[in-house]
């Protein structure tokens, strides 16, 4: 069979051998259910997760101490006594860890060859992520076995093939296992049923470092049920007394499994009978069934292919493309270009939102949906202090709006549970939540240490991402129903959260700057002072869009008054004596100068208010401040390094920017290609995307940029699909590193303004030219022709 192009396609994961660890095996998910596949050939493991799968239930976690400790907090930070304030946070307003993210199982199917002397030749296994399908093919003697294996989305099931081309037919022995509690049964003489429980509780170590105690005692947690079956051409299937599908002589078997759980909604107790969820079970795989393989397969490519071939990118050819993605990423180590690495790279992003965020779906979590432990780091949570809205940086610009809704979801339901935390923990309107989210959508502070757990903006930053989403999607529709009362439920606590001071400026206290310290005057390490750059970045472009959007909407005049006269007192971001961007209000030593976290820099990236036209200076002050951080060691995790890409782009540093892409491939990747912190976390994938993005095309700053930062090692290229804010989807190609062309479609009628380093005509689909230097209106669903203009003599 050899390696042939049907394998090095630049859209293809491949490898010459099966996964030996979970970081080797190969992603698919339809956002609900995931599976890696291992590609073993004489046992092949595919570990199986569902998103509702979480341990506990819902429960009041608020702190109904914490209001009688806030005023004394507050007076020590005044009274410049941060040590005491840190350890009074610490012992009284403080809460309790979240859930953790739950593995459903492990799917295993042993393969029997009748040839025992005979050993696998031509193995081939790979991810083809333009079709969303995973495969394995191997020879053993003259038999030629092929296996496929998909999760589909319009038909809620995990469909497997199994084929055998020569003189063995296939000999196969499925069954299914769980980590957690569960049972087995059999039905129907073709089909195994695996009953598993949640635990009720994990118990508390935020950080995954050491076994922790899993409790099962509460029949409150989330049961759940998978169901696989199977139908064969040829040969015949029987069930063996432990529960496991034999098929015996098959020219092909087809897999079908289906998942069922009891989870209900955040603040309902998850109850579904042993009955109800067979039902459901049921249901899934009788409608795929009638359908049949080929049907299942066709309608699963059509649905993945109708997102994921929204956008497509050339960034250059390299002889390394015809390596297996394992050995290319040694070589890419070893110093190699390999453009078509990151464009690959750039498009597993997309094709890893898409498989773990889908409408009606719960958001990607800390590994996307992809988790195979009952203990994983860090809960495998919803990490709100960056991890969680990094996961969403690239669904606008990668032209994959829909799989945000998840997220918008998540707020939402956060809005409610966090309507009881502001009004308990701190006395406030609206809504609030802090750095760790879960299944129950937990909106207290976390236990552990206050430079983490303590930091009540994780909902203010959340709500940027419906901001986002209008502006790339102008539909008043979704500013008046969902984006704007979100919005303005966050503003409302702020409008509580500040404190005036003498100055009459208003701060935040207690604040911290996520997970980072400071050293005070004395030399003591703290963590928690009084107004961190991001708290008021944060709290500044809240009220901005706040008030756009009522200025939109035409209503709540009275709010938008209190909200322009707080906006006015927020304190202006601080330029150290060195020249630094300050990370609280106060000037502090850092404690940790090569911090993973640039949390003060939020205003340049994803935030906007820090800019060349509105602030150069606090743009050169976080141009310094990115480069004494890397000096010290900064940018050292997965994620961190991708913040760097994004942060570099908006600096128009193509270069820095290009560097750090180079870094997160070879440092921070893992075989698959997954983002490794260490250990594995999805959210570097997703910023690596949203950068590489970045860099194309950037509509921050009323108006497109066209290449506004483009890397000497992509001199020839083109991206197509790409979306810019305003409600426009822009197509560029360029040549020896400048622009040669592309175009334009307005999805909304809005707009346009372009900006490009080089001369450019518009030209409207009746063939008139429009003059590129001047914002032009556009026409909803037309495409828009961008043409370099001639140089002056020419």
């Amino acid at each position: 069979m050899g390696y042939g192009s049907e394998q090095v396609h630049p859209l293809n994961l491949w490898y010459k051998q099966p996964a030996s660890r979970w970081e080797e095996a190969l992603p698919i998910g339809n956002g609900r259910m995931g599976g890696m596949v291992f590609g073993g050939v004489d046992k092949e493991r595919v570990q199986l997760n569902e998103d509702t799968l979480w341990s506990g239930f819902p429960r009041d976690t608020n702190n109904y101490e914490v209001l009688r400790y806030l005023k004394r907090s507050r007076e020590l930070i005044k009274e410049k006594r941060f040590v005491e304030a840190e350890q009074l946070v610490e012992a009284k307003m403080l809460g309790t860890n979240t859930e953790s993210y739950q593995p459903m199982g492990d799917w295993y199917v042993v393969q029997h060859f009748s040839a025992n002397n005979s050993r696998p030749e031509d193995y081939v296994r790979r991810l083809d992520i333009d079709s969303g399908i995973a495969s394995t093919r191997f020879q053993v003697g003259q038999t030629e076995f092929m296996r496929e294996i998909f999760v589909s989305a319009v038909d809620q099931v995990i469909c497997a093939r199994y084929e055998a081309s020569g003189d063995q037919c296939l000999e196969l022995t499925a069954s299914l296992q769980a980590p957690v509690q569960f049972a087995l049964s059999s039905a129907d003489g073709v089909a195994i049923v695996l009953h598993g429980r949640c635990p009720s509780h994990v118990a508390d170590n935020y950080m995954g470092d050491h076994p922790r105690a899993v409790q099962y005692e509460d029949n409150r947690a989330i049961t759940f049920q998978a169901k696989l079956q199977v139908v064969v051409d040829g040969g015949h299937v029987s069930i063996s007394n432990d529960n496991e599908l034999t098929i015996h002589g098959a020219r092909t078997a087809t897999f079908l499994l289906s998942a069922a759980t009891s989870f209900e909604k955040f603040d309902q107790q998850p109850f579904k009978s042993e009955a109800e969820l067979s039902e459901r079970n049921n249901h899934l795989l009788a409608a795929a069934l009638s359908l049949g393989y080929e049907q299942l397969r066709e309608r699963h490519t059509r649905d993945h292919r109708q997102l994921f071939q929204r956008v497509s990118i050339d960034l250059g050819q390299t002889p390394n493309a015809l390596l297996p993605t394992d050995e290319r990423l040694e070589a890419y180590k070893r110093g190699e270009q390999d453009p078509q690495l990151e464009a690959l790279y750039f498009q597993y992003g997309r094709y890893l939102l898409m498989a773990s965020s889908r409408p009606g779906t719960q958001p990607a979590n800390l590994q996307g949906i992809w988790n195979d432990r009952v203990q994983p780091p860090w809960n495998s949570d919803y990490t709100t202090n960056i991890n969680t809205q990094m996961n969403y940086w690239p669904a606008e610009l990668a032209n994959l709006s829909e799989c945000h809704e998840p997220l918008f979801q998540l707020i939402e339901e956060l809005s409610e549970s966090g309507a009881r935390t502001a009004a308990i923990h701190y006395n406030s309107a609206g809504w609030v939540a802090h750095h760790n989210v879960d299944l129950w959508r937990t909106s207290t502070p976390t236990a552990g240490h206050p430079s983490w757990a303590f930091w009540p903006l994780g909902g203010v930053w959340l709500t940027q991402h419906l901001w986002e989403h209008y502006l790339y999607n102008p539909d008043e529709a979704f500013l008046r129903e969902k984006a704007y009362p979100l919005m303005k439920g966050a503003a409302l606590f702020c409008l509580d959260w500040l404190q005036e001071n003498e100055d009459g400026l208003l701060m935040t206290a207690p604040s911290t700057s996520p997970e980072n310290k400071f050293l005070t005057a004395q030399g003591e390490v703290s963590s928690v002072a009084e107004s961190s750059a991001m708290d008021i970045t944060l709290i500044g472009e809240l009220f901005d869009h706040c008030l756009i959007a009522a200025g939109l909407l035409q209503q709540d005049d009275s709010f938008a008054q209190r909200l322009e006269e707080a906006r006015r007192k927020l304190p202006p971001l601080q330029i150290a004596p060195c020249g630094l961007l300050q990370e609280w209000h106060e000037h502090f030593e850092e404690h940790e100068p090569g911090h993973r976290h640039v949390s003060h820099l939020y205003g340049l990236y994803p935030g906007t208010t820090i800019n060349s036209e509105a602030a150069p200076e606090l743009v050169e002050a976080s141009r310094l401040s990115l480069e004494s951080r890397i000096r010290s060691g900064g940018g050292h995790t997965g994620w961190s390094c991708a913040w760097l890409i994004n942060l570099y782009a908006r600096l128009k540093d193509s270069e820095s920017s290009y560097r750090f892409i180079h870094t997160l491939l070879a440092r921070s990747t893992h075989p698959n290609l997954f983002d490794d912190h260490p250990p594995f976390q999805i959210d570097g994938n997703f910023g690596g995307t949203a950068g590489i993005a970045e860099l194309l095309l950037q509509s921050h700053l009323d108006g497109i940029a066209l290449l506004p930062a483009l890397p000497a090692a992509w001199p020839d290229g083109y991206v197509k699909g790409l979306k810019a804010r305003g409600g426009f989807v822009v197509d560029i190609e360029w040549i020896g590193g400048k622009l040669a062309g592309g175009r334009i479609y307005s999805t909304h009628g809005a707009v346009c303004r372009l900006q490009s380093k080089d001369s450019i005509r518009i030209q409207a689909s009746d063939g008139i030219f429009i003059d590129a230097s001047k914002a032009f209106k556009t026409i909803k669903n037309e495409w828009y022709s961008i043409i370099i203009a001639p140089k002056e003599g020419e």
